[in-house]
């Protein structure tokens, strides 16, 4: 037996006993079994050699994820840069952005018009033609791992594309394929679900299944009539699904996404959510990576409050998940925003800072899709604040109707029956920059904000303080987001402050759906001005340098680092306490618009601003409106100062 051979067999037999009783206790056949552990070697037989020393590499340094030099961003490769090897001429970019972990937004064949941004895959194996082919992929990642750059992608697994080949197999009735999904001759099953199951999209694409008039059948749709859920009670799905995922990580993917991971199971009087039989799936998914390419790391898209995803992550003895959304927090981010109030905010940190350090959660300020206000009403109804009218006055903000608010953007999914709606836009439309940017433009300044200083000294100073305080909001959001526990992702453009982009009303396609609204291309001839720092680009890309190259160089921002907040005695104003061996840092971070001073009482001695590198006392700090400090005290007694990262 050969030295690689019996690599493979020594993972193998190490998750043998567990993989095939959990298979053989969902599916109890043996022979399936059999074929999923002999294609299982001949994936790891494919694996190129450079990908075979990546899994032995992570294998001997299993936390390497967990360091503090991981920074993500997320983009749409036609956005980003066109195509697959538009974005590999932009690793030089990627790289001075201090990225080193992209997340491709879904790049697989799909139908326009019937695509869901690429959640609606017609081929697992196949790239959007108008974004390249496999090999380019491949060729990419082989780039990104010659700059330590992790790639990640969406695995959709629960549902297909009415356009796969198995979904034209089973509209044309082969029982085979209908199999494989939920097909149904009259709607007396589908309506026991619809009892139980509760709607994803209930304005856009109401109820959970579609009538498909040519085949006479129902068949089960959770999201759009287009996107057809995948029957993992079937062992053949879950193989072939399982084939399509190696196949994946074998051009070379480090981080699979693993799309509504909560909804692959589904079973009669439940609501098809969180079913244990999920857990068993990804589980035995979690193993045969292990076992065939363990340098792959799953990323569960799990949209709960974090103590209720935990259960994603697994036990210690048998891990699931290697990291989560913090979903969350972001949606609790914004409404500290829109309220100047952090006591929620500080909370729902609390609650994740006493979990496991061994959890690793993806934190980020926006991502491709809305902000749903999924907030903890149960707390807020303690102060006065009711479920229905409170995401009315959050829509209200930040379209920028009320609470004083700057920022600009758009609903989707509003539901008039309900009251209820999610929210959409770009970070810097948000924080106000678009609102300031358009004033000045009707000024007379060009609408990167280049000429402010000449709008100041014409006597406009109003506009351009309002610009510089949109500006210190949005670096101080990604300060802030740096402090938390975990993984930090920037969506493309946030780094620049791109703003809304109101023309996917012009596209038939798009127009129905305002989550584009801040999907818009990447402004390359804005990105060019980042060393300007006179211009709006040039000035948040550089303080987020700043900020992310202290993030990296300080060991407190491991991720097994203990993590606190500290009472401020102002509402305005959160703390938070990071400590690594000995070092500690006190980030202070202010959600108002007017200057505040934090009695934060840190007594233990004289501390650094790492901004500006002058001294201070950690206690009584004044804090600038929607400013923030990091504020770093050395090398407490008895730490650890010399241990290298």
């Amino acid at each position: 037996m050969d030295k690689s051979r019996n690599v493979f067999e020594t993972r193998f037999d190490r998750h043998l006993d567990e993989l095939k009783w959990l298979y053989i206790e969902l599916y109890g056949n043996d022979a399936m079994f059999a074929e999923l552990c002999d294609t299982m070697r001949c994936f790891y037989e494919e694996r190129n050699e450079d990908l075979k020393i990546l899994d032995l590499e992570r294998e001997a340094q299993p936390n390497w994820y967990k360091k503090n030099d991981m920074l993500g961003m997320m983009f749409y490769i036609d956005n980003f840069a066109g195509t697959l090897k538009g974005v590999e001429s932009k690793l030089d970019y990627l790289e001075k952005s201090n990225v080193n972990y992209i997340h491709l937004m879904p790049f697989l064949d799909t139908v326009e018009g019937r695509s869901d941004g690429g959640y609606a895959v017609a081929d697992f194996r196949r790239v959007q033609k108008e974004l390249g082919t496999m090999e380019d992929l491949e060729h990419l990642t082989a780039a990104c791992h010659e700059k330590k750059i992790n790639v990640c992608m969406d695995f959709v697994m629960n549902h297909t594309s009415e356009d796969h080949e198995w979904a034209k197999k089973a509209r044309q009735g082969d029982k085979e394929y209908q199999n494989r999904y939920f097909f149904f001759d009259d709607f007396t099953v589908p309506e026991i679900y619809e009892n139980t199951v509760p709607q994803v999209f209930p304005t856009t694409a109401p109820g959970n299944f579609t009538w498909l008039p040519d085949a006479q059948k129902h068949v089960m749709t959770t999201f759009y009539p287009y996107q057809w859920d995948l029957n993992y009670r079937n062992p053949r799905v879950f193989n072939e699904m399982m084939y399509n995922f190696l196949f994946l990580a074998n051009k070379g993917i480090d981080i699979i996404r693993i799309d509504a991971v909560p909804y692959i199971w589904k079973e009669l009087y439940t609501s098809c959510r969180n079913l244990p039989q999920v857990h068993t799936i990804v589980r035995m998914m979690r193993m045969i990576g292990e076992i065939v390419c363990p340098a792959i790391l799953l990323l569960g898209e799990v949209v709960m409050e974090p103590e209720k995803v935990v259960p994603y992550f697994g036990t210690v003895e048998k891990p699931e998940c290697h990291m989560l959304y913090n979903v969350t927090t972001m949606a609790t981010t914004w409404h500290t925003v829109a309220t100047r109030d952090v006591r929620l905010l500080k909370q729902q940190l609390d609650i994740v800072n006493r979990l496991p350090k061994t959890y690793v959660f993806l934190n980020y300020l926006r991502c491709h899709d809305d902000i749903g206000w999924g907030l903890d009403y149960g707390t807020l109804m303690q102060e006065g604040i009711g479920e229905r009218s409170h995401k009315q006055y959050l829509n209200d903000y930040f379209q920028g109707y009320t609470g004083a608010s700057n920022s600009r953007g758009e609903l989707y999914n509003a539901d008039p029956l309900t009251g209820d709606a999610r929210f959409c836009g770009t970070t810097a439309s948000m924080c106000g920059i678009e609102k300031a940017v358009c004033e000045l433009a009707v000024s007379g300044t060009d609408r990167d904000g280049t000429e402010a200083e000449t709008i100041v000294g014409n006597g406009d100073a109003g506009c351009a303080q309002a610009l510089e305080r949109a500006i210190r909001l949005d670096v101080m959001l990604h300060a802030y987001m740096f402090m938390q526990s975990g993984i930090p992702v920037i969506y493309s453009g946030d780094e620049i402050g791109q703003l809304n982009d109101y023309s996917y009303k012009e596209n038939p396609h798009k127009a129905a759906d305002s989550r584009y609204i801040h999907r818009g291309a990447m402004d390359w001839k804005a990105a060019g001005q980042v060393d300007d720092v006179t211009t709006v680009p040039g000035k948040i890309f550089n303080q987020l340098d700043r900020v992310e190259k202290i993030r990296k160089n300080e060991r407190v921002f491991m991720a097994d680092a203990d993590t606190w907040t500290i009472d401020t005695w102002d509402k305005s104003v959160l703390c938070i306490g990071r400590y690594y061996k000995g070092e500690k840092i006190i980030g202070l971070f202010n959600f108002s618009e007017y200057d505040k001073t934090a009695w934060i009482n840190e007594t233990d001695g004289t501390y650094t601003d790492m901004i500006s590198g002058r001294p201070m006392q950690a206690s009584g700090v004044n804090i600038p409106a929607y400013g923030f400090y990091y504020l770093k005290k050395e090398n407490e007694p008895g730490g650890d100062s010399d241990e290298t990262l």
